[in-house]
């Protein structure tokens, strides 16, 4: 079956354009991570990797869960575009502002005595704010016109890429990288205004009640993001103070290799959703296969590349990062699976709305982060690294498919992951 059949003309063509720009970001940011890696070494870069992962872990929280639910809301309210945008921008605003003051406030009281470290968190987490705009992504997406956020995001990877290419030509300190990110987001944000008000975006508007509509509905999702953020943060958080910032350097770098491609899922992810929303509406049968569809090309997608990275761990490590990073090899050996369970859960988010299951999500990652940081707990003294890396998979295995199978109410998603597997119902 070829694959505008099996997805449709229109998703394939959005598709394409999102995999086209992920693709130049990928490489661009690859390119000079690997840059910057070398140069900052595996402290410096650590340092970089253990910030990153409070400003992940506040994102969410940033999020206020209005991401997972926006796009149902506009085909929903399709009238309300304008009142939906604006309102979510406001919320989003208020509650970046208060968790990059959060950040640096805990940083402050963690690392007391490192002004390094301290410097590093506020400029990492001004990116917070502009990171708001990523809204209007959402509204591109649902009209399947993600070409427009490809190319904003496009222009501010270049706009990053050369700016950190300077710091490196100029010898920069490790402060002047923090605020790379920061820089990337204000170029997006920029770029995604242009190209909304070009393309007729209705103005933008605030209403309370829409505050308390978006809210009531995303409630679930702010509490199951922080959770997930939990357990994506915890192990660099854990590291940096049990091992030091090496090991985070050389954890860091496992996970930017085994997700440098995971562009694709998220491509495939973002021109599905809304295709599998409006499959509800066409009966049972419809929204099953087309949940089917998206997991099997996830599950797939996902396990041929992890067996490529797993076999050629050792030379990809060697020859991009060098000696000093080798370290990295068994970690990246084992984190590499975690892609396949962590976009799962990530295409599950579509089934979740239209079922309204929301409110499972919260005892779902709670459980999630207690295992998480258990493991983590436990694995990091023995094997350091590698241990953060084994428990941040087998905590993404229990999320996606064992957790939801002792909850009655989730236990259909996680048979129809099974049949997907089984390749049962997909064609």
């Amino acid at each position: 079956m070829k694959l505008k059949g099996f997805l449709g003309n229109k998703t394939v063509k959005n598709a394409g354009w999102i995999v086209g720009g992920r693709l130049v970001d990928k490489v661009l940011a690859f390119v000079v991570g690997i840059l910057t890696a070398r140069y900052l070494g595996p402290g410096n870069y650590g340092l970089i990797g253990y910030v990153t992962a409070y400003v992940t872990f506040f994102a969410s929280l940033c999020n206020l869960g209005i991401n997972s639910v926006i796009i149902k809301n506009f085909v929903d309210h399709p009238e309300e575009e304008g009142i939906t945008i604006g309102t979510t921008l406001v919320l989003r605003g208020v509650s970046s502002l208060l968790s990059a003051l959060m950040i640096v406030g805990i940083v402050f009281l963690v690392d007391k005595g490192d002004p390094t470290t301290v410097a590093v968190a506020a400029l990492s987490s001004v990116g917070l704010l502009f990171q708001v705009f990523d809204t209007l992504k959402k509204w591109f997406q649902n009209r399947l016109q993600s070409k427009y956020a490809a190319i904003a995001t496009v222009v501010a990877y270049l706009a990053m890429s050369c700016y950190k290419i300077i710091l490196l030509a100029t010898g920069q300190s490790v402060q002047w990288f923090a605020i790379a990110t920061s820089v990337e987001h204000l170029v997006v944000a920029v770029f995604l205004l242009i190209a909304y008000k070009k393309n007729g975006g209705p103005g933008f508007h605030f209403s309370a009640f829409k505050a308390r509509q978006l809210l009531s509905v995303s409630g679930s999702y702010i509490l199951a993001g922080l959770m997930a953020s939990v357990y994506a943060s915890t192990d660099r958080l854990m590291l940096k103070q049990m091992l030091g910032e090496a090991s985070v350097g050389y954890y860091t770098v496992a996970v930017s290799l085994s997700t440098m491609w995971v562009f694709v899922l998220e491509a495939v992810i973002d021109s599905m959703y809304p295709s599998v929303i409006r499959a509800y509406d066409q009966g049972r049968s419809a929204f099953q296969k087309s949940n089917r569809r998206l997991y099997a090309l996830v599950l797939y997608g996902s396990l041929a590349v992890s067996v490529v990275i797993c076999l050629l761990a050792d030379p990809i490590v060697r020859i991009l990062y060098g000696a000093a990073y080798l370290p990295t090899v068994m970690p990246l050996r084992i984190v590499v699976w975690y892609t396949a369970f962590s976009y799962l859960g990530v295409a599950r988010n579509a089934w979740m709305v239209c079922e309204n299951k929301q409110k499972y999500l919260k005892w779902l990652y709670l459980s999630a982060a207690i295992i998480n940081v258990g493991l983590n707990w436990v694995m990091i003294p023995v094997m350091g690294a590698s241990g953060a890396a084994l428990a941040s998979l087998i905590t993404q295995i229990a999320t996606t498919v064992v957790l939801p199978f002792m909850i009655p109410a989730l236990r259909p998603n996680a048979k129809l992951m099974i049949e997907a597997a089984c390749l049962r119902g997909v064609r």
